[in-house]
């Protein structure tokens, strides 16, 4: 697939890095020389020095037979124009922008190609804030995905010392809870990935990652790790768009205080909220943090611009006792470093933004994508069709589909019922099916496991 990219900062640039991985043929643009040459130095990727929205740089990309324009660029109006220029003079397939502005967020009937030709806008701040309330949602988590409009959820745990199932095998899991059906779909253990049998024994510190419908969630986390009561206590550092969405869609449930060091904006985001209590101050001061009692926070969310300034205020809340900590961390260096240590979960906007750009890119008929460990694995959610004269899935069971290495089917969902996967789980046309893989450069394969043969149509 051709695709041209406008922005090389942290969303450009981990998108152009999951594509290229994939063998598609990328092209950065962007008005920031160094950034591109550092791009061109690592990636298989090809770059274009120059203001996006102007056709004579989209020409100089190749956008005359470019499948794909995506814009996320940190101007939203480029973005837009640019897809609107892609439109009008080169009539460009598919073109996706990264819209930030809530202004712009709030007038879906914009999007119209007689008005903005934007097949699909993508807000990152809309959906770190979605993540971010997951994460409460679900105390203890690290990771929740839903799937197929959330019958389905994936979801990421720690194992803790002294959890049920610790030091026992998968196996046992079933005689737990018998009548709870779940799937673990993989275990990444100290960094690294393992397929797991029923013969697997769990171990402290595990990432498990298991799969099973939307209500039977709790009831298998329960099984892995410790029990966690329901966060009624948050603060919320950094009143910018991720800050204020989060404060608004906590404040009916939960005790929210929300810090922020501008005075006009404190005033702003005050009276947008009904519950929450505004605080107007710097989160990295002891003092400020000591007086509001931050010790009996459940969760400390820093989500500031500053990816110091969330480091610093988090590791400061969880030494005053603040019960779990979050920071948002642009930078992909950090996200790893911090991950597991003090900070509880470091969460990546870019990793969080890319997946849902993937779910657009990808071949088949692939509905939901989710970019997992940092990048390095992939759970997608695809449609099989087709019948078992045209289909390589369909009308086979499990254990008869040739999967690829490191490739496992958790969920099935069949007009509204979740069937989690066994062996001798036939697929049938129109099954959504949810798989995990632990390497994504076997995505293209799992892509034609789900395209139909031309006899089909």
């Amino acid at each position: 697939m051709k695709i041209i990219i406008l922005g090389s900062d942290h969303v450009g640039a981990t998108l152009a890095e999951n594509l290229s991985i994939e063998e598609n043929d990328v092209t950065i643009v962007d008005t920031e020389i160094e950034r591109l040459r550092q791009l061109q130095s690592r990636l298989d990727v090809r770059t274009i020095t120059g203001q996006g929205s102007y056709p004579s740089v989209l020409e100089q990309a190749g956008i005359e037979d470019a499948d794909m324009l995506i814009a996320v660029t940190d101007d939203d109006e480029l973005n837009m124009i640019a897809c609107q220029v892609a439109y009008s003079l080169f009539k460009t397939p598919r073109k996706i922008a990264r819209i930030r502005a809530s202004e712009y967020l709030a007038y879906q009937e914009l999007y119209v190609n007689e008005v903005l030709p934007i097949d699909v806008v993508i807000s990152p701040e809309q959906l770190v804030t979605r993540h971010i309330q997951r994460l409460i949602e679900f105390p203890g988590a690290l990771q929740v995905l839903d799937f197929a409009e959330g019958k389905v959820q994936l979801v990421c745990i720690c194992a803790y010392h002294n959890g049920p199932l610790v030091g026992h095998a998968l196996r046992t899991l079933q005689h737990h809870m018998p009548t709870v059906d779940t799937r673990v779909a993989a275990i990444f253990r100290r960094g690294a990935p393992l397929i797991p049998t029923g013969d697997t024994v769990i171990e402290e510190n595990d990432e498990v990652f298991f799969i099973a419908a939307s209500h039977n969630i709790r009831a298998v986390m329960s099984e892995f790790r410790r029990f966690e009561r329901p966060y009624r206590r948050v603060f919320i550092v950094g009143g910018g768009n991720v800050g204020s969405y989060l404060a608004k869609l906590l404040e009916k449930k939960y005790q929210v205080k929300l810090i922020e060091h501008n005075t006009e904006r404190c005033e702003l985001i005050a009276e947008n909220l009904d519950n929450a209590i505004i605080l107007q101050g710097d989160a990295s001061d002891p003092e400020l943090l000591i007086q509001e009692n931050v010790e009996d926070a459940d969760v400390f969310c820093a989500v500031t611009n500053d990816d110091e300034a969330n480091i610093m205020s988090a590791m400061l809340a969880k030494r005053f006792g603040a019960y779990q900590v979050m920071a948002l961390i642009n930078r992909p260096a950090y996200v790893d470093l911090m991950q597991g240590g003090v900070i509880d979960i470091a969460i990546s906007p870019q990793h969080t933004t890319v997946s849902s750009l993937l779910a657009h890119i990808r071949r088949g008929d692939v509905v939901k994508v989710h970019s997992l460990r940092g990048g390095a694995a992939e759970a997608i959610e695809a449609i099989a069709h087709g019948d078992s004269q045209s289909s390589k899935v369909v009308g086979r069971a499990i254990e008869e589909i040739d999967l690829p290495p490191g490739t496992t089917i958790g969920a099935i969902v069949r007009e509204n019922k979740v069937i989690i996967a066994h062996h001798s789980t036939v697929i049938e046309s129109d099954d959504h099916v949810i798989l995990f893989l632990i390497d994504k450069k076997r995505i293209h394969e799992v892509e034609r496991l789900f395209q139909v043969e031309v006899t089909f149509l």
